[in-house]
């Protein structure tokens, strides 16, 4: 404030000579009027009382956009979702049951690779189905398994064709009957997808809800270029997990058993949730 003063000081002697000099001028002028005629007090207050310039605005710096990493929640995972081991229930065992059926099944297939005049139809159409499916890569791979397994086997539910409300069956066991529900569907596409190349980290067997009408439906999912894909016996067209309309995610399914999809309170509020022992609501075809 002192410096100020000062300074006002300083001026105002500089200009004390000037400003009484053209004060006297203007007042000679004729027709000279108050307005037009600034007093001392008002240069001086303009002088000393100038609003000091606001600094110049910085721009906002802009952060780089950061890479996608691999290990990201929608990479991770179908659908986004934390995944929740299941050690017991009604999947776990139906499971288990197909994994082993499929050991056996791989072995039939291997010596079909070996001794093709002495293969079952049944495998030398899944073999086909597989070699069709190795010849080509990423989504064409899966596209093309999708619509030949949809195309193989026409369906039918387990009540109609077996007599029991729920059976599982695996791939040739499906394809020597040419029928089947969409577990079995999803379960030959499994396999298929891991007999032509697809890692095992990239495939799923995924049990969903239906929110609508309450009934379960079995999808494969498959991971391409960091997105989950959908093999579904409903449609030859394939759509990410993302863009699979009014389902709730209940179980995935892989080499290393069975995790139950932990849902987001907003879901789990529109359709009840499996224990995790797992159970399901009878399936749609």
């Amino acid at each position: 404030m002192f410096s100020r003063l000062v300074h006002g000081l300083a001026v105002l002697l500089t200009l004390l000579p000037f400003v009484l000099l053209d004060r006297a001028f203007g007042q000679s002028q004729p027709g000279a009027t108050g307005d037009e005629t600034a007093t001392f007090a008002e240069r001086f207050s303009a002088l000393i009382e100038a609003p000091t310039p606001a600094p110049a605005e910085q721009p906002a710096i802009r952060s780089e956009p950061q890479e996608h990493s691999s290990d990201a929640p929608a990479a991770g995972q179908p659908f986004a979702l934390e995944l929740l081991p299941v050690t017991r229930g009604g999947v776990l065992d139906k499971w288990n049951g197909v994994i082993a059926d499929v050991r056996v099944e791989k072995e039939i297939l291997d010596r079909c690779r070996s001794d093709a005049r002495h293969c079952p139809a049944a495998a030398q159409r899944f073999l086909a189905i597989i070699a069709e499916g190795r010849a080509h890569e990423g989504r064409a791979r899966i596209g093309i398994v999708n619509r030949a397994i949809n195309l193989t086997i026409q369906p039918v539910s387990d009540l109609a064709q077996w007599g029991v409300e729920d059976r599982w069956s695996s791939p040739l066991a499906t394809l020597t009957g040419g029928r089947g529900d969409c577990e079995d569907y999803a379960i030959a596409k499994y396999v298929a997808l891991l007999e032509a190349g697809v890692a095992e980290s990239d495939v799923r067997l995924i049990i969903v809800r239906d929110i609508a009408t309450g009934d379960d439906h079995a999808v494969v999912a498959a991971r391409v270029d960091e997105k989950w894909i959908i093999l579904d016996n409903r449609r030859l067209t394939l759509l990410e997990d993302v863009a699979m309309p009014h389902v709730l995610p209940l179980f995935a399914l892989d080499q290393e058993g069975v995790k139950r999809f932990a849902p987001p309170i907003a879901q789990a509020r529109q359709a009840p949730v499996p224990a995790e022992t797992g159970t399901l609501a009878p399936s749609t075809l």
